[in-house]
């Protein structure tokens, strides 16, 4: 099993950035690609970014690219999600998952989520 703890959510202004933050424990976090994932009022929940192994690769979605970094620290078993940017179309419950091996784009890919944290992002 893996447990995820997301922090860093609040409310900010569009323009402004935010870093969320991703605890894992239970296994070796390295062992693990990691993804983030958000989910709207009303709306299903969407990719945003994903981070290899051992940070060699990375994937965005279109609407983030540009604007937001994933990056992870496996010594800290910990994975960020650097938002720059904000806008208020980015208001959403962000979620970390894990999967084993490679990064994916599908949640349904993943093995383990951690319980969100809310983004709110004002015009």
């Amino acid at each position: 099993q893996v447990q995820l703890v997301e922090s860093g959510g609040g409310l900010v202004q569009a323009g402004d950035s935010l870093k969320l933050s991703c605890a894992a424990s239970g296994r070796t976090f390295s062992d693990y690609a990691m993804g983030w994932f958000r989910q709207a009022p009303g709306k299903e929940r969407e990719f945003v970014a994903a981070i290899s192994r051992f940070a060699l690769n990375r994937n965005y979605a279109d609407s983030v690219r540009g604007r937001f970094i994933i990056s992870r620290e496996n010594a800290k078993n910990t994975v960020y999600l650097q938002m720059n940017s904000l806008k208020p179309e980015d208001t959403a419950v962000y979620y970390c998952a894990a999967r084993p091996n490679g990064l994916a784009k599908s949640g349904n890919e993943y093995n383990y989520w951690g319980q969100g944290t809310q983004v709110t992002v004002s015009s």
